[in-house]
């Protein structure tokens, strides 16, 4: 049988299984039969609910193993023997199940906006309030520059698709150039940033602030876009206006505790953003289900899942954080580390086959009077047991956010807006919101900064969040041989890892036993078009035209 190319598939998914039931006062499930109805959106309620899916199920397949195997994997955070090895290797091809699960998610997040802007547009009351209306569009408008932002840094050239009923009968669809994509994001989330409000209409909705956020950062990326070493300075100084802005507007606060970011309960703080919003007991897709290839065991996991027993940071990781980096501690776990606030099912040394529930305190290996682990597991997005989260954990399934945009992140854009072109700055507004991220990771201040200073800071911030191989794709836009040496010097091999005390570990010693470094060219940094796409729509080998706004 001849397979379905993106085109059609992405036009069966949207008319079909996107509505899932999330929350009761949020992504409750509209009638699947009715919701291209005309009856349908009748209230601010129902045009409400016709655009929840856009916050879960229609990201899921990029969530549940390409978002950590591309977004960090690929970017040097993470090493493995038997998991990612393609993406960890820089030997990602077009039939990695990462790239054509990520690309039929992207695509379907597109389709799913993209009916959500022709039915809200057509089919709205004339009752419901015109600003709700607006909304609705707005928020499919965002979540397609969402998806167009990714599918441009991980493919470069892609089709532009606003409407899908074109799919069906169009087999001319053809790439887009990279500029004409750039120009269709930044468009979009304008348009968001117009149209959305300035608080959240539910807990957890995007707002202007989330708009103008995303355009920060997309003006920063596209500055460098072909800048052979400089970056376009109209670009820098809107990605760094549009940066200060949520940060004075939004009323967004760092959280205190950067381990607290990653606590379930602590869903929605004030330092999100945006993030996507999950349901523990809804249907297949609605679920977060990363902590069951991230948890090092199912003693962690309560149930048979927890399979990342193989996965950790890379020692390259490792060799960034201080010994007083508290984020170390909140992004991996290092032998004899205590967490309070996640369980393990032990061994009950007074009744043999039995376990008992006690706080983690993770595990090492024991060989004769040595002591190690050959991981640094990791630990975000690792929630823990029922008990740690009020039952809300189940085999594969949380409700942590995932986070896609929180304060810090736009503090760390001001910054390296602010720093431009520049070999340095010691800009004074740049330095405050660059130092408080630091101030809450309790490493030294800094009086001056550089641009392999930010990209460190923010490899240490936003590890294991899907974040540092768009970041190393920004570098590539203006300095793309500086990254390719960059990758091609970072171990993602193997190595031990040593506490220096008995228990209660505060620091470990990291000693590389196989070091691996991977080849990486101009020819195999980008992701290539999954094959079966590729065999269905041949037009996409066809050179990319420009988008017709």
């Amino acid at each position: 049988m001849k397979k379905q190319s993106f085109i059609r598939s992405i036009f069966l998914f949207s008319c079909g299984v996107l509505l899932a039931a999330c929350s009761k006062d949020f992504l409750n499930r509209p009638p699947e039969d009715a919701i291209v109805d005309v009856n349908f959106y009748q209230t601010s309620d129902q045009v409400l609910a016709g655009t929840a899916p856009l916050y879960n199920i229609v990201w899921f397949a990029y969530n549940d193993k390409a978002s950590h195997g591309i977004g960090d994997g690929r970017a040097g955070v993470l090493m493995s023997g038997s998991y990612q090895v393609e993406n960890i290797r820089m030997q990602t091809t077009d039939v990695t199940p990462e790239v054509y699960s990520s690309w039929t998610a992207f695509f379907n997040v597109v389709a799913q906006s993209n009916m959500v802007i022709n039915n809200v547009t057509k089919y709205t009351a004339p009752g419901v309030p015109a600003n709700i209306k607006q909304m609705g569009i707005a928020e499919g408008r965002f979540m397609r520059a969402m998806a167009y932002y990714y599918l441009v840094q991980n493919w470069g050239a892609v089709p532009i698709i606003v409407d899908n009923n074109t799919l069906l009968t169009d087999t001319t669809v053809a790439r887009n150039t990279v500029e004409s994509v750039w120009e269709f994001i930044i468009r979009e989330f304008q348009f968001a940033a117009d149209n959305l409000p300035p608080s959240p209409a539910q807990k957890g909705r995007i707002t202007r602030w989330t708009a103008k956020g995303m355009l920060a950062k997309s003006y920063l990326t596209r500055a460098g876009l072909g800048g052979n070493g400089q970056r376009n300075q109209d670009d820098l100084n809107k990605a760094k206006a549009f940066a200060l802005e949520v940060i004075t507007g939004s009323g967004a606060k760092l959280m205190s505790s950067y381990e607290d970011l990653f606590i379930m309960k602590n869903n929605n703080n004030s330092e999100s953003l945006f993030a996507l919003q999950w349901k523990y007991d809804g249907d297949w897709g609605t679920q977060n289900s990363v902590q069951a290839f991230l948890a090092y065991g199912s003693e962690i996991t309560g149930f048979g899942d927890g399979w990342g027993g193989d996965l950790g940071a890379s020692p390259d990781q490792l060799s960034l954080y201080t010994a007083t980096d508290k984020r170390l501690k909140g992004t991996f776990m290092l032998p004899g580390t205590h967490y309070s606030y996640i369980h393990q099912a032990v061994d009950d040394p007074n009744n043999p086959g039995k376990k008992i529930v006690q706080e983690l305190q993770v595990p090492w290996n024991w060989v004769g009077t040595e002591r190690y682990n050959t991981r640094a597991w990791v630990k975000k997005y690792v929630v823990g047991r029922p008990e740690d989260n009020d039952g809300k954990v189940t085999q594969q399934h949380t409700e942590m956010n995932t986070y896609m945009l929180r304060l810090a992140d736009v503090y760390l854009i001001y910054a390296e807006a602010a720093l431009g072109n520049a070999a340095s700055t010691n800009d004074d507004q740049a330095l405050k919101y660059f130092n408080a991220v630091r101030e809450r990771a309790g490493v030294p201040e800094k009086n001056v900064i550089t641009a392999d200073d930010i990209y460190r800071e923010r490899r240490l911030e936003l590890a294991m969040e899907g974040q540092a191989w768009y970041d190393l794709v920004r570098m590539y836009y203006h300095s793309p041989q500086k990254v390719l040496d960059l990758i091609k010097n970072q171990d993602r091999g193997t190595y031990r890892v040593v506490p220096n005390a008995a228990t209660n570990a505060t620091g470990w010693t990291v000693t590389s036993d196989v070091p691996a470094k991977y080849a990486v060219t101009a020819g195999n940094f980008f992701l290539p078009i999954p094959a079966v796409e590729l065999s269905a729509a041949p037009n996409l080998r066809k050179p990319p035209v420009p988008f017709k706004f």
